[in-house]
């Protein structure tokens, strides 16, 4: 059989992969701190004999773009979005530090303070826990203050501070959980280093920085490709059959 079967089917296996990527972006345009992820794949040339116009396609890992996305006004004081470069630092179930840009944060029953999905957030020295609180304000250098029980408006105390990290974009990948780390080969001994000049916004949201109409746009682009792909697999078991065919005539 003609080896282009294999080259169609390569090429159609990448570009359903890509078309996962672009679908998962497209879903997560409405999600807090989403980054979207690019689709990435290369021509390889094919081993043995063959013909040298002939090249399978192959995916490479996928990047991220980790371009800041727009801030929303919520008015809530647990919602915080970091202003410029910076992430805020959770732990993962794993127990591992991990960095998100998604704000929505919450206080548990246990005075636990939590991400939306329900990974505490990291201060100082450990989760942030708070007491008993009549009001709560996160200034932008990361300080959580609160006033106490029965205590007057203006008597803020100081309880912890937001871990504010920045670790350099090119060290870090996204992982299948969503969120930010270091990439194997970029981590460093200990946890992550605190950022002083890392700033956060209360009462706003950073959006997703999903393009819905690029994704749709190129979703579409990538189920013409799938078509064409398709049919070159299509063509080439036509080639086969036809072959054999005359095989069994001459013979």
């Amino acid at each position: 059989m003609d080896k282009s079967i294999f080259i169609g089917m390569s090429g159609a296996k990448q570009t359903m992969l890509a078309q996962q990527a672009h679908a998962n972006n497209l879903a997560n345009v409405n999600t807090t701190g989403f980054k979207r992820d690019f689709a990435q794949a290369r021509s390889m040339p094919v081993y043995g004999e063959h013909f040298p116009t002939r090249a399978y396609a192959m995916t490479e890992r996928p990047g991220t773009d980790l371009s800041a996305g727009a801030l929303m006004e919520t008015g809530r004081g647990l919602d915080v979005a970091i202003g410029g470069e910076g992430w805020l630092t959770v732990q993962a179930e794993t127990g591992e530090e991990v960095f998100t840009r998604s704000g929505s944060l919450s206080v548990d029953v246990n005075g636990l303070m939590r991400t939306a999905t329900g990974e505490p957030v990291l201060g100082n020295g450990g989760p942030v826990a708070l007491p008993p609180y009549d009001g709560l304000v996160i200034g932008q250098d990361g300080t959580v203050s609160i006033v106490p029980v029965g205590g007057p408006p203006d008597q803020l105390v100081q309880v912890d501070r937001l871990k504010l990290v920045n670790p350099p974009q090119d060290a870090l990948m996204k992982g299948t959980d969503g969120f930010i780390r270091r990439k194997p080969d970029q981590a460093i001994d200990g946890a992550e280093p605190l950022d002083v000049n890392v700033r956060v916004e209360s009462g706003f949201l950073e959006a997703s920085n999903v393009n819905a109409v690029e994704e749709m746009i190129s979703n579409l682009e990538l189920a013409r490709q799938y078509e064409m792909q398709v049919k070159v697999m299509q063509t080439a078991k036509s080639n086969s059959d036809a072959t054999a065919r005359l095989l069994q005539n001459l013979g």
